[in-house]
């Protein structure tokens, strides 16, 4: 139950509580049921049995009185109708079967006795169950008290009259419990419905806020590689070029390079982490500090590294949106990386970024696979590059396809699709 000044909420399911903050139930007597149902049962149950065992006492106006058995059978049969009442919540159905068969196998001067048993029932009938099944025991109930009624009309005929008046209080009593009923218990239900699907949404919420932040771990994670995985394989190559020559001069401009190389990756990672340290960062402030990277960028710094670079572009580039922009980069970058780390004979490595009217196609070749071999292992090690270029291209809504091809060549091939430009109303 939902609780607010530790008092729960009529018709709360368990469990209601999770972020739900519903207002107090007003009124004393239904907190104290809501509390209490047993000792509100115990309750229904007394009153039932006070305001119908007396009239079993009482000399009725029908010419043939019950006798002394039938009484006693009567107050016993109306004890356990009482007491039935218990059990009203969790079994209402049978509860009202045993409330309403006294009135069916008592002799007819005894039947007023039991005329609120079957409204009390028929009451937890339409709340605890439904309205269906409610109006149809009162269906059931009124075809089988009417049967009850001829049979004893016809074995005493001048008794219909008293017959027939019985009857009809008998059914109004019962319409009563019914009316009530299904009024408390579609509120209630109705009630339930509002909670659950409250209760759904928060679910909803909670799973929407674990996917956005899984999508956003995974964004930092592709970012974070990307910026690593490129700086860290130019500084390598720089370094073990560095390291070979024995010229001390490109010694010297190999390590300024590689120092060059490192500022720039710590620029980035700065940018980048600044941005998730700020709580009022907006979801797509991520891409601010990393728009600055190009694609000349890349290939610059491959080509310092000393490897084969060539780049050809067709389009504007720098007219394309931000996210699909940075994912070009991204992906030539990455292309280049892998290339430099699995392909270091490659005599000739070509990248190619094309901007058409519906889509950007990106596309990168180097020769080194039949060389070195190491082209082929790229894409079946367990590595992220390859998979994290699929889901680059995934997020802006294209495909990417990375293998090796005829002539021992190595091709990442990516289609990244243009947003679709708004028309333009033409003036009449």
């Amino acid at each position: 139950m939902s609780r607010r000044g530790d008092q729960p909420v009529v018709g709360a399911a368990p469990g209601a509580d999770d972020g739900l903050l519903l207002p107090r139930p007003p009124g004393v007597l239904r907190r104290f049921w809501a509390r209490h149902p047993r000792v509100t049962d115990a309750l229904v149950a007394g009153v039932a049995l006070l305001l119908s065992l007396p009239a079993a006492t009482f000399r009725s106006g029908f010419p043939t009185q019950p006798t002394a058995t039938q009484t006693w059978l009567a107050v016993v049969l109306v004890v356990l109708a009482c007491a039935a009442l218990l059990f009203r919540r969790r079994r209402p159905l049978l509860v009202f079967a045993a409330c309403a068969l006294p009135a069916v196998v008592l002799p007819p001067s005894l039947v007023p006795v039991t005329h609120l048993l079957p409204a009390f029932a028929l009451y937890a009938v339409a709340a605890y169950r439904s309205a269906r099944a409610c109006w149809t025991a009162f269906g059931i109930a009124c075809a089988a008290f009417t049967l009850a009624t001829a049979v004893a009309a016809m074995a005493a005929p001048a008794e219909f009259s008293l017959l027939v008046t019985s009857l009809v209080s008998g059914v109004v009593a019962m319409l009563v419990g019914a009316l009530l009923g299904t009024n408390v218990g579609n509120r209630r239900r109705y009630l339930e419905a509002l909670i659950d699907r409250s209760r759904q949404l928060l679910v909803e919420r909670d799973q929407q806020a674990q996917l956005a932040a899984a999508a956003e771990r995974t964004r930092i994670a592709r970012e974070m590689h990307d910026i690593v995985s490129h700086n860290l394989t130019v500084v390598v190559a720089l370094a073990e070029g560095a390291t070979a020559t024995p010229d001390p001069e490109r010694a010297r401009v190999a390590t300024q390079q590689i120092a060059d190389t490192a500022r720039g990756a710590l620029a980035e990672m700065r940018a980048m982490l600044g941005v998730l340290r700020d709580p009022d960062a907006l979801p797509g402030a991520l891409l601010a500090p990393l728009e600055s990277a190009t694609i000349a960028d890349a290939v610059e710094a491959a080509q310092r590294a000393g490897f084969p670079v060539v780049l050809h572009t067709e389009g504007a580039l720098d007219a394309l949106p931000a996210d699909l922009r940075l994912a070009t980069t991204r992906i030539v970058q990455e292309s280049l990386t892998n290339a430099m780390r699995h392909a270091p004979l490659a005599t000739v490595i070509a990248a190619r970024v094309a901007v058409g009217e519906a889509s950007v196609e990106i596309t990168v070749t180097n020769d080194g696979v039949a060389s070195s071999g190491a082209g082929a292992e790229a894409g079946s090690r367990g590595g992220y590059g390859i998979p994290g270029l699929r889901e680059r291209a995934a997020h802006v809504g294209g495909t990417l396809a990375a293998g090796p091809v005829d002539g021992g060549r190595w091709v990442v091939r990516a289609e990244l699709p243009l947003p679709a430009a708004p028309s333009e109303e033409r003036a009449p």
